[in-house]
């Protein structure tokens, strides 16, 4: 926006904590920073104030040291979830050869791309999520950074010839219980899908389905990466023993994440 713009500031921050943005003061600098016209700004902060998640009105979202492209009505990253991205780098390791990175229920495609960026690329990065706008958003995000996205249900949507190859598989899919849902903040319920929120009944049901279908997917050694709660993560490591992985639970009290892993055998 034009350096005159700058008049405006008190009175974006005012409209937003008016609005009840906590961060109101960081939320403008961001909003003035990407509107290019004083009725763009104007639009951005009604926007914002209508609450509309600030990464959907700006366009992008800090993730995992990389600026990722979050279109409106898309799931936004949460920063927590880079701790499962921690949690998967220091499982690969670094250097040797290059790993096969599948990325289920990737809205933005945030969480794969954080583990290739933190393997310093060194990985063959596949993404897929049943939202067609995820995809959408996913595709601007993943292939300029050589990576392939695809459309469809979990292991459906993925090339039969990545069947016994994923050495990282990730699948961060909705964990929060169907009747919990409509307590979730505002921003989350009126302005991201439903198919990225609700996770049936107990909030593990497309957790399980990813876990007991990982094994065909999986190479020897690999591992499959998902959040939970910490509630719900003994019942989470026992859907993977059960599917035959060998399960690990990893909680990070700084992000309140828990993330349960699968390691596959390494025959």
């Amino acid at each position: 926006m034009r350096d005159d713009a700058v008049l405006d500031d008190a009175a974006v921050v005012a409209r937003l904590r008016g609005a009840g943005c906590v961060f109101a003061e960081e939320e403008a600098e961001l909003l003035l920073a990407a509107a290019r016209s004083r009725d763009e700004l104007a639009a951005f902060v009604e926007r914002r104030a209508a609450g509309e998640p600030i990464e959907q009105v700006v366009g992008w979202a800090q993730f995992a040291g990389l600026r990722i492209i979050v279109g409106p009505g898309v799931f936004v990253p949460r920063r927590r979830s880079e701790f499962l991205v921690s949690v998967a780098v220091g499982l690969a390791g670094l250097g040797g050869p290059r790993h096969v990175l599948v990325d289920l229920c990737c809205g933005t495609g945030a969480l794969g791309l954080g583990v290739a960026s933190g393997l310093s690329g060194w990985a063959e990065l596949h993404a897929a999520d049943l939202d067609p706008a995820a995809v959408a958003c996913a595709r601007r995000n993943v292939e300029p950074a050589g990576g392939r996205v695809y459309v469809g249900d979990l292991y459906g949507a993925l090339p039969g010839a990545l069947r016994g190859r994923a050495d990282i598989l990730i699948c961060n899919a909705p964990y929060v219980p169907s009747s919990d849902v409509a307590f979730l903040p505002a921003e989350a319920r009126d302005h991201e899908p439903l198919v990225a929120l609700d996770g049936g009944l107990d909030g593990l049901a497309i957790l399980r389905r990813a876990a007991a279908e990982a094994p065909g997917w999986l190479a020897p050694g690999g591992v499959l990466l998902v959040e939970a709660s910490d509630r719900q993560a003994p019942d989470m490591a026992e859907a993977m023993a059960a599917a035959g992985l060998s399960p690990s639970i990893h909680t990070d009290d700084d992000w309140a994440a828990t993330v349960v892993t699968g390691l596959a055998a390494d025959v």
